[in-house]
Order: C-alpha cells, then structure tokens, then sequence
C-alpha cells in the first residue's frame, strides 16, 4: 500500500500537521523535530505528492508558455519544439508541468496571457518572441506576474531573459564569407520589429562596415514569416543583381526556399548560410550551413530562471539572463 503522510506521522510520533511543516522547511520546527521527521520519511520511503503540496500553498506547479501565430504548425518551425523540449525537460526535473497557449496575433497573444495570469492558472509565464514596444511585456510588468522571455528584451535589465548573442554569431558568420573572397552577400530576414532580427542585421551591417564593404541595400529583403516560401520570393528579388555571390537568411526555413530557388535556376555558385541548424538542414540539396542557435538550451534556461526564481532556490544568485553559445556548422552551401 502506498505510504501516507498519516504514516509518517504516526511513524515519527507526530502531528500530520508538523510533518506537512517539515516538508515545507518551515523554520517554526525545531532541529530535533526536522530530523525525526525525516528519518521517518526515509525509513518509510514516502514520497510527498507534488499537486497537493502546491494545493497547500495556493501554488499550480504549471508554467505557461506563448507560442507566437508563426508556431501553429510546429512541424513547419522545430525551433519551437526544441525550444518546448529543453523547457519541458527542466520542468519535469522541477516537478513542475507546462501549459500551452497559441497566438493568432499579438491581441490575441496579450488576451492569452490576462487569462492565464487573472484566472490564476499558472505559476509563471515564458514568452517566445520579444516585439518591439512589446505591450504583453508591459503588461506582466505591471502586473508584477513572475515571467521570462527568450530573446533580448529592450529593457535587459528589467526582466528576465535568455537569448543567443544574435549580433555577434552574424557578424562572425558574415567574416567568414568575407574570409572566402564573398563581397556581394545578400540578406533575407523576416518580421523586423523582433529584436532578433535587428540584432541580426546588425551583425550583417557591422561586418560589412569592418570589412569595408559598402552597404547595398538592393541585396537586403525583408518578408512577413520565416517560411520557406517567403525564402524562394526572396531569393528571387536577390537574383535581379546578377554579381551575387552568397546569400545569409536568419533562418534555416527561409535558406530552404533559397536553396529551392537556387537549384530552379539551376545555380551552383552562390554560397548559403541558414540560422537555427534545424535538424533538415543536413538533408538540403546542396546540406545546408547554418549557426546552431541550440534551441533546446533556450528553452531549458528560460525554464530554470523562472523556476528558480519562483521557488526562491538561492536568494544570493543575482543572475536575470543567460547567453546561451551558437556554433556555426559548416557543409556543403558554404563555399
């Protein structure tokens, strides 16, 4: 039969009420106290239901994750799934569970969040996307609801985050063409008010600047979604300049389309960079080179920052971010 907290009670010669403090490292319980009780846990192997402590303290144990309009077909984007695979492993390893609310819009995205954080529905919030004058960011401000983003906040200070150094992993990438004899790179982003994809072109435009390249905003597109669609519409703007010689897009999805447009044309020469290392990009034609953004070690950090700071496991750790390190995988597209 399962053991019981009355068990332990009665085990340690105390009231379920005493034990149920113990659990809680209530500091109320004397020394003495805490040791017997827990011999008898031990002893007994009991094995505290995780639901019913957090019943008693008012507390869910479930995260709330918001996943942008772009993740409703998460097979079409594995960033999301790795991302929701690191964060569900940490959680797990927390006891804590996660629930998932998808975006049709950015209305739609803060309707989500006032529902989850007024209903009292979870613990704690991670977002997947960081906007520009981001109003659910605002709002969990004000609300002063515990949240984490991944992605660089406008205000790092203020918040919690995770996120790669974007500027930094294009920039080297960017060299690298350079390092190879490429001086016309073109660049495809997608949704521009994300600090993602500032700092991205940021890194695109400083590499250039050091390199003395001047910059050409013919060779520079923009779409609505990184979709591989949008990849081939954009590759084809980028081929009215015939001196083309690489092109970089700031995911892997939308170097797909390029890939796919290049290989119509049946161009061989001009030299592919993806951003994400999605597991497909090995099995483009030519495989594709991409900056390994490590997903699941965003998802993984955005959980533990929130999970410690919710349980308060150590007060002295003044930590409010992560960078998590990116690794440019070189293959074939790279030449």
């Amino acid at each position: 039969m399962k053991v019981t907290i009355k068990d332990v009670a009665r085990e340690a010669n105390v009231a379920t009420s005493t034990v149920s403090r113990v659990l809680s490292d209530n500091p109320r319980i004397s020394e003495e106290t805490k040791i017997r009780v827990n011999e008898a846990i031990k002893r007994l192997n009991y094995k505290p239901n995780p639901i019913a402590r957090s019943l008693a303290k008012n507390k869910t144990r479930i995260l709330g994750v918001v996943l942008p309009n772009e993740a409703d077909d998460l097979l079409s984007n594995p960033f999301f799934v790795n991302a929701m695979k690191g964060m569900s492993m940490y959680a797990q390893s927390k006891n804590y569970y996660i629930t998932y609310a998808f975006s049709k819009n950015k209305e739609n995205e803060l309707e989500n969040i006032k529902e989850m954080t007024q209903s009292h529905l979870v613990d704690g919030i991670i977002m997947l996307r960081v906007k520009e004058n981001d109003e659910s960011i605002e709002y969990l401000k004000d609300s002063k609801f515990p949240f984490v983003v991944v992605g660089r906040p406008e205000n790092p200070d203020e918040i919690l985050w995770v996120d790669n150094n974007n500027f930094q992993a294009m920039y080297e990438v960017v060299n690298k063409l350079i390092q190879k004899g490429h001086k016309r790179i073109g660049f495809i982003g997608a949704i521009k008010n994300l600090n993602m994809s500032k700092d991205r072109y940021k890194g695109y435009e400083k590499a250039l600047e050091a390199n003395k390249i001047k910059l050409d905003q013919s060779i520079i597109v923009y779409k609505d979604e990184f979709k591989e669609s949008e990849g081939e519409f954009g590759c084809r703007e980028l081929l009215k300049n015939e001196d083309l010689t690489a092109i970089i897009a700031t995911d892997d999805l939308l170097a797909f389309g390029v890939l796919k447009e290049l290989r119509s044309n049946k161009i061989k020469n001009i030299a592919t960079v993806g951003f994400n290392n999605t597991q497909l990009a090995q099995y483009q034609k030519p495989p594709l080179a991409s900056v390994d953004i490590n997903a699941d070690k965003l998802g993984y950090k955005a959980a533990k920052l929130l999970i410690e700071t919710l349980e308060e496991e150590d007060k002295t750790n003044t930590n409010r971010h992560y960078i998590v390190k990116t690794e440019f995988i070189k293959r074939d597209s790279f030449m």
